[in-house]
């Protein structure tokens, strides 16, 4: 059998915001593991309990996406790792991987000037998609978004993240959406979603104070203790920081801050979330959590938390792990909202507890389902 004809399918992921900075550590990541340069440190999906789910190889997977803007991938990863997003060396030892990625990016939109209507813009990145899974000959691509965070919508109009995720759906392709922005969410798309019977995931990663908030929200409730206020603050810069200082897309952000709170606790304590663009701290990002809650005979107490991460290389292993399952969901015939996926998401679709371990044990019996779907 020839070397072409005994390779395995290749599966691609449409990186919606194909030239940002998780975008960048998601191709770059993904070729330094297969390298062998790197150990999978991050990634779930590469656990013992994810290896008879039938997910397709790390080496299997090929990048493309749409943008509005011009910088090439290989001088965004030296960027990255100029600002110690990316180990020194990294951008030169995957260039290769780097520039095949970029030259399957394409234009986004709508760009100031566009005259183009929904529907036309829809149909452009639809052809873009099919053109990539036809002219590299991909079993299937699943697109993600990973664009920065856009205020919610407050008319009628399809925001972009919504026109890039119906251009999904045209194209036949799954979809996830890794940010608070609309999507799928918009109401306009609820028909199109259920018509296409194509699976899809989201929303809004799950990557730092979220992802605490779901482990000690349950904890309070399970020792019965009585949380009286949980307030938070974020500082962060980089693409993000400069989107969430719109109070309309913080908003947004906050939402799902707020509803793992009301869910594992049950009720919502007072307290806000604050965020806060501190340019300077690039792509990392601080959350401080102020938690005041009673014990016994009325004893009032405090626990803080501090999370200090690097947004970038939280949130990139957790694209390809997405990536991998939901495109093995497809390969299966599932189809709808993925709501096992919870684990990964703020505001997940579907029917799906909020408790962190209640959503992993969820996630591992979803993944050896897949298994058996061989």
């Amino acid at each position: 059998m020839s070397a072409s004809l005994s390779r395995p399918p290749r599966v691609g992921v449409w990186l919606v915001g194909a030239r940002g900075s998780v975008a960048t550590t998601v191709v770059a990541g993904c070729a330094a593991v297969v390298a062998g340069l790197r150990p999978p440190t991050g990634l779930v999906t590469e656990a013992p309990a994810f290896a008879g789910s039938g997910l397709p190889a790390l080496s299997s997977l090929v990048f493309g996406g749409h943008d509005t803007t011009d910088c090439p991938l290989p001088k965004r990863a030296e960027q990255l790792a100029a600002g110690g997003v990316l180990p020194l060396g990294l951008p030169a030892a995957v260039a290769a991987e780097l520039a095949a990625a970029d030259t399957e990016i394409r234009p986004g939109g709508p760009l100031p000037g566009d005259t183009r209507d929904e529907d036309a813009l829809i149909a452009a990145f639809a052809a873009d998609l099919q053109d990539f899974v036809r002219r590299l000959g991909l079993e299937r691509a699943v697109v993600v978004n990973v664009a920065s965070t856009e205020p919610a919508p407050t008319g009628p109009p399809l925001p972009p993240s919504s026109l890039y995720a119906a251009a999904a759906l045209r194209a036949g392709c799954p979809y996830i959406n890794f940010t608070p922005s609309t999507g799928l969410h918009h109401p306009g798309l609820a028909p199109l979603a259920a018509a296409s019977g194509l699976p899809y995931a989201g929303r809004d990663g799950k990557t730092g104070q979220t992802l605490l908030r779901s482990v000690l929200g349950p904890m309070f409730a399970q020792r019965a203790l009585d949380v009286r206020a949980w307030s938070g603050t974020n500082l962060l810069g980089g693409g993000d920081g400069a989107s969430l200082a719109d109070p309309a897309a913080a908003a947004a952000k906050n939402a799902g801050k707020e509803r793992v709170l009301a869910d594992t606790l049950g009720t919502t304590p007072e307290g806000q979330v604050h965020i806060d663009d501190v340019p300077a701290l690039g792509d990392w990002k601080t959350a401080w959590d102020h938690v005041a809650f009673d014990g016994f005979l009325g004893t009032r107490m405090v626990l803080q938390t501090i999370w200090q991460g690097c947004d970038s290389a939280l949130a990139a292993p957790l694209v390809l792990d997405l990536a991998r399952l939901v495109a093995r969901a497809h390969e299966t015939g599932l189809r709808g909202p993925l709501a096992e996926l919870a684990f990964f998401f703020k505001d997940p679709v579907g029917d799906a507890p909020s408790a962190l371990g209640e959503q992993y044990a969820e996630l591992v019996r979803f993944a050896q389902g897949l298994g058996e779907g061989e």
